[in-house]
């Protein structure tokens, strides 16, 4: 820019020495001339300070850098807004004060990008600028050369992106979470698909080996064989179980408990389970309140998250288990969106074990992803504990490290204390029928005569129709004496929700108990998961049966 001096000195060298007075009077020309040049210094001032102006007013970070040198000469206001610095603080401190300073934001990269853009080759890059309060941020550079007083400069304009970064780093979470949700969803319903038929037949298993069990006297030599397939069939049962569960299709049956207390009727049972070479450590918190849940989706839980403890241990370790109230606020939410604003219950559980890299944790939910040795895992375990969750509105964390083990966290939403239901515990024996009348309705015959039979067994009178219109005829028939429809829910020529509306037409204020082995998102759609209807999930065992009809019946 032109100085004031170099006016004064043109005019000097015009009018020469002398005394002004007598200047004016013998040189009127130069007099005009010297007016004309002090105008014109005037409005060229005026245009710098304009110029000035619209300079500071740029709402971008403008830098003015040396092209040799990389220094900084000159910054606009903004660059003074966004730094926290004056404008000669910037100029003195240059870029590496501005900047993060770690690879690859470093002084050496700068100079790499200014040497480039003064060869005349214009760069755009984003970079990880530090102000003066040390607050880390993002921002977009665009540099390009520019003659600026007959001199090579190089023009650097700086764009704030920190809103624009996490906006993509939420999106990118979403995205992975999506994908995620794909994959579970891929594989759920390859599960629910076969869920129904292999129910059925395990229904079949169970309900003959209970039958047969029933028959024999404690002391016969095929019991101990009986015994043994009916423990197959159960372990069968929780196997299909495991699969629908990570994808959210079990049907579960929530119940308000104390998390505490559920745990601690899982503590021994997982003792035998971890070994005697682990330390299972509990630390239960104090003034949990309670949850929303099915007990035995916590058991599930713990035994998939303590079995995974056990196998990361090597020789002997620790496995804690504890519980926490914890407040989830907006601030939280904001930086982890899979989270929601409330109060939860915290579950963990962490170990002593080897731990995981970072590229592992990324993969560790997804199903059939195992570190293990083939043949020593499924990689269902954190797949089925990440379904359980989600299905009941909670979120997971893992933290891991190689050589410093790993921590899960669970997050379960805590429901008002004053709404604690009373807790009953089901009878150890089996509930009796009087006699009662029940018509039976399954489309699958194989599941008819045990069906049948084990109901008789409980003391019940039990009608059998394996179709719905055969039903309607049996309830027109026998209208004086059905208690109690049990009907399966989906089957050919009509859904169970349908019949029972028809029957109890037929029979006035007849109780109703639907069963099914399909997954739970099928029976929603026919509108079974009403919570005022009775339900039991196939296969069912004699003392489930039992149960289930006497609180129908009641």
């Amino acid at each position: 820019m032109v100085h004031e001096n170099h006016w004064d000195d043109m005019r000097n060298r015009i009018i020469g020495l002398g005394d002004q007075s007598s200047r004016k009077s013998y040189y009127p020309e130069l007099q005009r001339k010297i007016i004309e040049l002090e105008k014109a210094q005037q409005r060229l001032a005026q245009s710098e300070a304009n110029l000035r102006a619209v300079f500071d007013s740029v709402a971008e970070a403008i830098f003015i850098h040396d092209t040799k040198t990389g220094a900084i000469l000159n910054v606009n206001q903004s660059v003074c807004r966004m730094y926290g610095y004056t404008a000669e603080e910037v100029c003195q401190l240059g870029v590496s004060a501005l900047s993060l300073n770690e690879p690859p934001y470093t002084q050496a990269e700068a100079m790499a990008r200014i040497q480039k853009a003064a060869a005349g080759e214009p760069q755009q890059f984003e970079w990880h600028a530090r102000d003066k309060s040390d607050r880390l941020f993002w921002v977009e550079v665009a540099m390009s050369l520019a003659i600026i007083d007959g001199k090579k400069r190089l023009i650097a304009t700086v764009r704030d992106i920190t809103e624009r970064k996490q906006a993509e780093a939420v999106q990118k979470r979403l995205e992975a979470e999506l994908l995620q949700a794909q994959k579970m969803e891929s594989v759920g319903r390859l599960a629910g698909g076969v869920a129904h038929d292999f129910n059925n037949m395990l229904s079949v298993i169970l309900g003959h080996t209970e039958i047969a069990l029933d028959e024999l006297d404690p002391d016969h030599p095929l019991r101990a064989d009986l015994q043994g397939i009916r423990d197959a069939a159960e372990r069968s049962t929780d196997l299909t179980r495991q699969l629908l569960a990570f994808a959210r299709r079990q049907t579960a049956v929530p119940k308000i408990i104390k998390i505490n207390d559920t745990v601690e009727g899982m503590l021994k049972m997982l003792r035998r389970l971890i070994g005697e070479n682990i330390n299972l450590v509990w630390l239960p918190g104090r003034d949990v309140g309670p949850i929303r849940m099915d007990p035995s989706q916590i058991d599930q839980i713990l035994a998939n998250l303590c079995v995974n403890a056990r196998d990361a241990i090597s020789g002997v370790g620790k496995i804690i288990i504890e519980t926490q109230k914890a407040a989830i606020d907006s601030a939280y939410c904001w930086e982890h969106p899979e989270f929601t604003p409330g109060e939860f219950i915290m579950l963990a559980v962490s170990d002593t074990g080897c731990g995981m890299e970072k590229n592992m944790l990324v993969h560790v939910f997804e199903p059939f992803f195992t570190t293990k040795d083939v043949g020593k895992g499924t990689g269902l375990g954190l797949a089925t504990v990440y379904g359980i969750v989600k299905q009941n509105a909670g979120f997971i964390n893992v933290y891991s490290e190689p050589g410093l083990g790993t921590t899960f966290k669970i997050y379960l939403p805590q429901i008002a204390a004053e709404i604690m239901d009373s807790q009953t515990f089901p009878n150890k024996n089996l509930y009796r029928g009087r006699g009662e009348v029940v018509l039976l309705v399954e489309d699958e015959t194989a599941l008819l005569k045990p069906g049948k039979t084990m109901l008789e067994k409980l003391g019940y009178q039990v009608l059998t129709a394996s179709s719905p219109k055969y039903a309607l005829q049996l309830a027109e028939k026998h209208a004086g004496e059905i208690k109690l429809l049990m009907t399966d829910v989906v089957m050919p020529e009509m859904n169970g929700r349908d019949l029972a509306a028809l029957v109890e037409e037929i029979v006035p204020g007849v109780k109703c108990l639907f069963t099914s082995g399909y997954t739970a998102d099928v029976i929603a759609h026919h509108g079974i998961l009403e919570k005022d209807l009775l339900f039991i999930q196939k296969p069912f065992s004699l003392k489930d049966l039992s149960l289930n009809v006497h609180e129908a019946l009641k």
